[in-house]
């Protein structure tokens, strides 16, 4: 009986919806088959893929310690990229300068590997080709957009021959999700190494880093993140503490800390060819190609908040940003510059916190140096 009187309310509800707006009463639109591949990211996630329109997939070689890391983006999401270190690897960036045409910016690749990891963006170029997610270009279809860049990992493990080709982009691209960020030893920052002030005479040498990421959101719905993998000349340091994390070791194995052996005149350039920290920070806001060319400028200063030393000419240190557009509140862009300097200096002392050792280098869990906000 209970349940016949509800079948009868629910009825006499529906009769009235249909009366009050003078039409019957329409099924739920089919979802975009787009929009349904960046679902909502859960509140928990404090990672890049905390900022809805990305997903990121990881792929880590077996034969030795390297890998790619490929970002995907929604429909319509803007770009921009500032070059800092003096030793870059890139490919399009010059495509982001916001005097050039395009607007859009579908995938960024990240890639172990020095300059031949760049063709992990042609395999990420191809899976979003099978997918007709790109520019479009008329009857020809679509020419993706995938700006990259590399860090130089050769050394690492022993099998310089073995780095991240078109097929480890491909299937990078291929297992991109929504899901929190894999941090640690993982693609792009599966060969990363930082610390390398100490040079190799007497030094106990650098230790392990990797991929980190952290995500920033505001009461109002504001979200800013980052993602980085961290193969630096310097050291790592806690922006909050100025604690060392990781970096450049004495002969007993304990940290030298890179910014006493500079002003002693000790401290090194680093070694050469065996660097760069290289990253993306984004946000849900909507911007301009001026507005995340700013943003990526602003950036930098996390690099040089948790790096110590940064930018130096055996570094091709380089921070990517985008903006998906999918909040829709006012654009402040100068606090979203703010936060992602932020979000970038806290992803770069995880990239150091989650890695684990590897080859014989320790990393930050093994000398007892994580700082106590990131132990949570």
């Amino acid at each position: 009986m209970r349940n016949s009187q509800l079948a009868i309310a629910a009825g006499l509800a529906l009769t009235a919806a249909v009366t009050l707006t003078g039409q019957s009463p329409q099924p739920p639109a089919s979802p975009d088959p787009k929009a349904a591949a960046f679902a909502t990211p859960s509140a928990g996630n404090a990672t890049l893929t905390a900022v809805e329109g990305i997903k990121v997939g990881h792929i880590t070689l077996a034969e030795r310690p390297t890998g790619c890391t490929a970002v995907l983006f929604k429909d319509g999401t803007v770009g921009g990229v500032d070059v800092r270190g003096g030793a870059p690897g890139t490919r399009e960036t010059d495509l982001l300068d916001p005097v050039n045409n395009v607007q859009i910016v579908n995938a960024i690749s990240l890639s172990g590997g020095s300059a031949f990891g760049l063709d992990a963006a042609s395999g990420v170029m191809k899976w979003l080709d099978e997918h007709n997610i790109g520019y479009p270009v008329g009857a020809s279809g679509v020419v993706p957009i995938v700006p990259a860049a590399i860090l130089f990992d050769l050394g690492f493990g022993g099998k310089p021959k073995v780095r991240p080709d078109a097929d480890c982009g491909y299937r990078a691209a291929a297992a991109a999700s929504e899901a929190p960020v894999q941090e640690g030893n993982v693609g792009a920052g599966a060969g990363a190494t930082v610390g390398k002030t100490g040079g190799r005479s007497g030094s106990g040498g650098p230790m392990k880093a990797g991929v980190g990421s952290a995500a920033i959101k505001l009461a109002n719905g504001l979200v800013v993140a980052a993602l980085v993998a961290v193969n630096a000349v310097g050291d790592i340091i806690d922006p909050m503490t100025g604690q060392v994390v990781a970096g450049a070791r004495g002969a007993d194995g304990k940290l030298l800390d890179a910014r006493v052996q500079l002003r002693g005149g000790g401290n090194r350039e680093g070694r050469a060819m065996e660097n760069t920290t290289i990253g993306i920070v984004a946000t849900n806001a909507k911007l301009t190609k001026v507005q995340a060319q700013k943003m990526a400028q602003m950036a930098h200063d996390g690099y040089a908040r948790a790096i110590s030393p940064v930018h130096t000419p055996g570094d091709g240190d380089t921070i990517f940003s985008v903006g998906t557009g999918t909040w829709d509140g006012q654009v402040n862009y100068g606090q979203i510059g703010s936060l992602a300097a932020e979000a970038m200096a806290d992803a770069i002392v995880r990239a150091a916190t989650q890695a684990t050792s590897s080859n014989g280098l320790p990393a930050a869990r093994d000398l007892g140096t994580i700082p106590v906000r990131f132990k949570k």
